[in-house]
């Protein structure tokens, strides 16, 4: 099943970065629609070869990892507007940010995995550490909500314009270039660093969070992925739109107290784990409403310049 799976994601980037994306070019919305459809598409139907193979628990844990992941990424697209807008990274050069930024997340995300499920079930009290975090991690989001992001301020462009040098402008599609003799980095490449330290930091949260629904190294990793394959299409389709999404953060400040509490009401209940039904359905639930409730609350409003 891995083999399936790793070719099935090497095709995909094959794909993407060799016919569909060779040219560097501004995606529109229209086609990042398109696109996101195809990966969820492809994702839900993974998923459903998960259910036929390994049956109906491995199918659900599956759907919904899947769906927790591409809820978490909306959040994650959010941040990504803003580093591109603050390193005045044009439309066009955007999307050889993020394929590049995905291929390094492949990476992480399965070294992060394999520890956390490693650990998980060599030491079966450190999924409770997980949930406890997931709690803590909730209520923060709830309570930080409002608070403004400053991408410019960040510690990681300070430590980086700090130890290398950084050209001012940018030079196209290149990460570096060399000028009087000396190699540079340019803004594109503080935005691929971005890119990458903002998943990691996401990643903290997302992957407990699909621990907690399963363990199994397999379901973990295939859900994560596939719903992290689909973040560049669902970036240039909701870019323009994140102010309609203000509310979502409450949803999924809920979502993680969800996940976590649901690993200590298991046990006071005397269950193996919540039944993946209940956990798919209050999962939907909960984006659903806060997704219903930003759309509701933010109609009309303009698009901020």
């Amino acid at each position: 099943m891995w083999l399936v799976f790793i070719g099935i994601v090497m095709a995909l980037l094959a794909l993407d970065l060799g016919v569909l994306h060779r040219k560097q070019r501004e995606i529109g919305v229209a086609e990042s629609m398109v696109m996101s459809g195809v990966y969820i598409a492809l994702g839900l139907a993974f998923g459903g070869w998960v259910w036929w193979s390994l049956g109906e628990a491995a199918g659900l844990a599956y759907v919904t990892g899947f769906v927790i992941e591409k809820s978490l990424a909306m959040d994650n697209v959010f941040v990504i507007a803003m580093i591109f807008t603050t390193l005045a990274v044009p439309r066009r050069y955007q999307h050889r940010v993020l394929f590049w930024g995905i291929l390094g997340v492949i990476v992480l995300r399965a070294v992060m995995i394999g520890l956390g499920a490693a650990m998980v079930q060599q030491f079966g009290w450190v999924l409770y550490v997980f949930a406890a975090f997931l709690i803590v991690t909730g209520i923060k989001i709830w309570l930080t909500a409002e608070k403004p992001v400053d991408i410019g301020d960040s510690a990681v462009l300070r430590f980086v314009r700090r130890r290398f040098r950084v050209t001012e402008e940018l030079h196209g599609e290149r990460f570096f270039v060399r000028k009087d003799g000396a190699w540079y980095l340019t803004p594109l490449f503080l935005a691929l660093v971005m890119v990458e330290f903002v998943d990691l930091v996401f990643a903290v949260d997302s992957v407990p969070a699909i621990l907690a629904i399963t363990t199994d190294p397999f379901i973990v990793y295939t859900s994560n992925i596939f719903a992290i394959l689909g973040l560049r299409a669902l970036y240039f389709a909701l870019a323009a739109m994140t102010h309609r999404f203000h509310y979502l953060k409450y949803a999924l400040a809920l979502l993680l107290v969800f996940i976590g509490s649901k690993v200590f009401i298991a046990d006071a209940l005397g269950l193996a784990k919540i039944p993946p039904p209940v956990s798919l359905g209050v999962t939907f639930a909960i984006l659903a409403a806060g997704v219903g409730w930003s759309l509701f609350r933010t109609r009309g409003q303009p698009v901020p310049v």
